[in-house]
C-alpha cells in the first residue's frame, strides 16, 4: 500500500508565489505540504532567473505575514518617485511619494534570486510546513473529501484543499481540464542589471518606445558602493537574438543610447536574458477541491510591474478564506470557499490584464495620431491630483476591497 501523508493544504509548485503562500498559511497555524520538481539550489543559481521583482506596498504586507519582510529589506530598494514618458515627448507623468502615496514607498525592487533565497530560509523555520523538493508527480487523485497527488517514489499526498501554484504551464490546471485564453504580444523583455555613475535617487523610469516600454528600476548599491538599476527592455521578438548576441561593448552602447546621460555612464553587470511576453487567463480559477493561483491562473504583460503583485493578492485572499474556515472547524475545500475565492479575485485580475493589454497596445506603436492622444492624456492625468492618486493606489495594490493582510490586520 502507498504511504499517504495528509495535510490541511497541499501546494503544487515551489516558486515565489507557492513559497509565500505556504509561509503565510503555516505561520497562521495551517498544516501545509508544498512540493516542487526542482531542488532549491536550482532556483538560486544566477542563470535560473535574471529578473528583478517590483514589490508593491500591498505585497510587502503579504511578505510581512509570511515572516520574511524584515530580513529581506536590506536588499530591497524603495521606489519614491515614478516618471512615465512617451518616447521623446517633452512632458511626462510624475508620481511622488509625498504627494501621491501619503509618504509611503510605491514599492520596492529586489532581485528574484534573493527573494527566493529569503523565502527558502524562512520556510525552514516554520514547523508545520513540509517542503518536499525535488519530487515528481506521477498522477493526481480526487475523492469527495480530498484532492492530492501520487509521487513517482510511491508516496501519496492528500488534503481537503489543493492549491495549484505551478506556473503558466500548470499540470494542475491541465489535470482539471481548465482551458485558457492566451495570445503572444510578439515582444520579448530583455532584462539585466546595470551599474551607473550617478545616484538613481530612488526614481523608477518608464519610457514608452514604439517596440515597447523601456523601464529602469532602482536597485540597492552593490557591495562596493556602485550605483545599480535593473533594466527591462521590451523589443520585438524578431530582434531579440541579435541584441542578446551583441558584444558587451556594443550592448552597453545600445543601453547608453536608451539611457541618455540621466545616470551618467552605464554598464551591464549581469548577463542579459530574454523572456517572451504574452497574456494568459484561465477560464476558471477553481476545480473540485482545487484553487489555481499566480501564473497557473493568470499571466499579464509586465508593462506596469504587476505580475507577482497580482499573485500576492491571490495569496492574501486565499489565506483569509482558508484560515476563517479552519477557525470555524469548516471544510476548506468546499464549493463555497472556492467560489468566494474566484469571485473575489477574478474582477481584479481581469481589470489588470485588460489595463496592461490596452496600455501596451496604445503605447507600442509609432502612429502619430495615437501619439498625440497619448501625450494629451499624460498631460491631463499629471495635472489632476485625484486621478493621479487613483492610479497610484492601483499601482500600490491598495485599491478595491482589500483582504485583511493588505489592510495590515492579522488573519
Amino acid at each position: 500500500m502507498k504511504k499517504e501523508t495528509r495535510s490541511d493544504v497541499l501546494i503544487i509548485g515551489g516558486g515565489l508565489a507557492g513559497l509565500t503562500q505556504a509561509a503565510v498559511l503555516g505561520r497562521a497555524g495551517v498544516d501545509v505540504t508544498i512540493i516542487d520538481r526542482e531542488p532549491p539550489s536550482a532556483h538560486l543559481n544566477a542563470a535560473y532567473d535574471g529578473r528583478t521583482t517590483a514589490i508593491s506596498f500591498a505585497s510587502h504586507r503579504v511578505l510581512q505575514a509570511a515572516g520574511v519582510w524584515d530580513v529581506m529589506t536590506k536588499d530591497c530598494c524603495p521606489i519614491l518617485d515614478i516618471r512615465v514618458a512617451d518616447g521623446t515627448a517633452p512632458q511626462f507623468l510624475h508620481f511622488a511619494t509625498d504627494e501621491d502615496a501619503n509618504g509611503e514607498p510605491f514599492g520596492w525592487i529586489i532581485e528574484n534570486r534573493l527573494l527566493r533565497k529569503y523565502l527558502f530560509e524562512n520556510l525552514r523555520g516554520i514547523k508545520n510546513v513540509t517542503h518536499l523538493a525535488p519530487v515528481e508527480i506521477s498522477g493526481f487523485t480526487n475523492t469527495p473529501a480530498s484532492a492530492g497527488v501520487t509521487l513517482k517514489d510511491g508516496r501519496a499526498l492528500t488534503a481537503p484543499l489543493l492549491i495549484g501554484a505551478d506556473g503558466r504551464h500548470s499540470a494542475t490546471r491541465k489535470h482539471l481540464g481548465i482551458g485558457v485564453k492566451e495570445w503572444s504580444y510578439g515582444q520579448a523583455a530583455i532584462v539585466c542589471n546595470v551599474a551607473h555613475d550617478l545616484d538613481h535617487e530612488n526614481v523608477a523610469l518608464e519610457h514608452f518606445l514604439p517596440a515597447g516600454p523601456f523601464a529602469v528600476l532602482p536597485m540597492t548599491d552593490d557591495e562596493n558602493g556602485n550605483h545599480r538599476s535593473s533594466v527591462v527592455w521590451t523589443v520585438e521578438e524578431k530582434d531579440v537574438a541579435k541584441i542578446i548576441k551583441l558584444s558587451p561593448e556594443k550592448f552597453d552602447a545600445r543601453l547608453q543610447e536608451l539611457f541618455g546621460d540621466q545616470l551618467g555612464s552605464v554598464e551591464a553587470v549581469s548577463r542579459p536574458m530574454s523572456y517572451p511576453l504574452g497574456l494568459m487567463h484561465a477560464d476558471s480559477y477553481t476545480g473540485p477541491r482545487t484553487a489555481l493561483m499566480a501564473e497557473a491562473a493568470h499571466v499579464i504583460h509586465p508593462i506596469a510591474g504587476q505580475g507577482l503583485n497580482l499573485s500576492m493578492r491571490d495569496i492574501a485572499v486565499l489565506s483569509e478564506l482558508v484560515v476563517n474556515h479552519l477557525k470555524l472547524g469548516l471544510d476548506t475545500g468546499t464549493p463555497k470557499l472556492l467560489a468566494d475565492y474566484e469571485n473575489w479575485r477574478r474582477v481584479d485580475t481581469l481589470l489588470m490584464a485588460g489595463f496592461t493589454d490596452v496600455l501596451n497596445r496604445l503605447f507600442s506603436n509609432n502612429m502619430q495620431s495615437v501619439a498625440l492622444a497619448r501625450d494629451l492624456g499624460i498631460g491631463i492625468v499629471d495635472k489632476i491630483p485625484t486621478l493621479k492618486g487613483f492610479f497610484a493606489r492601483q499601482a500600490m495594490g491598495i485599491g478595491g476591497t482589500a483582504p485583511k493582510i493588505i489592510r495590515g490586520l492579522p488573519l
